[in-house]
């Protein structure tokens, strides 16, 4: 069963510049779920399921958010009733399960718990891009909240966000577990296959959804701004150390999204301020090794960052000031808007060195909003 995650699922809104360079899809199988340690067995399960589903027990590793999975028994459902029961307890003391069962393809390229493989060309305001990326990621649903992030649900939020009704039903969705050991773990032979780390890619794809415009418009400006300086990418060094990567950025939204308070995203000010303030407050994440997970306590995981990417973060940051961020943005990503877009307006853009005039950017956006009108209807044409 597949599950949409990452940058497809999380935004809504359709910024005329993409920042997704991938497509990731979670997918898990129908014959295996996990639970807690010494929960009590399911009798129920959607009806998309097999008849007989091996259930694992989630036990928790000395590394916060990371975990083994051990089979503890099987599930047959009841043909009269459709409920489940325990057809087999597994008594084996070799229960543990290794991720390397979940291996697609050997030619398949493996980063943390995705495997990357090439698709074609992306379309993008009607226009193709660049060949992209689809990562597939195995994984094993829960559909209990974990106790490691139990804490999550009950804490004091000072902005109200997010409301009761978003926490309950987060919960409600449980989470996964994908096959990728610690870091400082990769190195031991038997931890680097059978250690598993929760993803809680459901919870942030709903929660992220539950944003205002202007939180998601800066996530994205974020994002943009990140890869575009080379701050983001694939880590090289021998240590397993981390590099920043998106979900830092959004690690960092989250938090700034519960603990400020709604009238602060839409007060007036620029949103360049607002991306200016999130990046001052990732560099003093990286520098001073502050910043938690999201949604585990117990997780301090910006103390895992190689120094190179601390020091090239800090260097670029603590350069900008609203001015030149302001300046970036006109430079790389105004000027790559008017690209898109007819020739006319390109060259209204093209002919002003420090700024771009307002009736160009007028121009772009209602060309913009014809592109979308038109991508739409046709889209619905082609139901007929």
């Amino acid at each position: 069963m597949l599950v949409n995650s990452g940058s497809v699922a999380e935004f809504y809104i359709e910024p005329m510049l993409t920042c997704i360079g991938d497509v990731d899809v979670m997918y898990h199988y129908s014959n295996e779920i996990a639970v807690p340690v010494r929960h009590p067995p399911p009798s129920r399960l959607p009806a998309d399921y097999k008849d007989r589903v091996k259930v694992y027990e989630i036990v928790d590793s000395h590394q916060p958010g990371f975990v083994y999975l051990t089979l503890t028994y099987i599930l047959r459902r009841n043909t009269h009733d459709s409920t489940y029961v325990v057809a087999e307890y597994v008594s084996s003391p070799n229960t543990a399960l290794s991720h390397e069962h979940y291996v697609p393809d050997d030619r398949s390229k493996k980063h943390g718990p995705a495997y990357i493989n090439s698709t074609g060309p992306q379309q993008f305001c009607n226009r193709p891009t660049s060949r992209a990326q689809s990562d597939s990621v195995p994984c094993i649903h829960c559909f209990e909240w974990p106790s490691q992030a139990s804490d999550w649900q009950k804490r004091y939020r000072n902005s109200g966000w997010p409301d009761s009704a978003t926490v309950e039903y987060v919960v409600k969705q449980g989470c996964d577990v994908v096959g990728v050991a610690h870091y400082q773990c990769r190195q031991d032979e038997w931890m680097s296959k059978h250690q598993w780390r929760l993803s809680f890619s459901r919870a942030e794809v709903i929660l992220l959804n539950s944003w205002m415009p202007e939180q998601q418009i800066i996530y994205h400006m974020l994002r943009v701004f990140v890869k575009s300086e080379r701050l983001t990418g694939r880590s090289d060094n021998s240590s397993g150390a981390d590099t920043l990567s998106n979900y830092h950025i959004k690690t960092l939204m989250l938090w700034a999204c519960e603990m400020k308070p709604r009238h602060w995203w839409n007060d007036g000010s620029s949103l360049i301020t607002k991306c200016l303030q999130m990046l001052q407050c990732l560099e003093e994440w990286l520098t001073k090794n502050q910043g938690h997970h999201y949604f585990i306590d117990s997780l301090q995981f910006f103390g895992c960052f190689d120094q190179v990417t601390v020091d090239k973060v800090s260097a670029v940051v603590s350069l900008k000031t609203e001015d030149s961020l302001a300046q970036w943005f006109v430079d790389n990503y105004m000027r790559k808007c008017a690209e898109l877009c007819p020739e006319h307006i390109s060259l209204i853009s093209s002919d002003v060195n420090d700024e771009i005039p307002d009736n160009a950017v007028n121009l772009m956006l209602r060309w913009r909003d014809h592109i979308s009108g038109r991508t739409l209807i046709n889209q619905g044409m082609s139901y007929f």
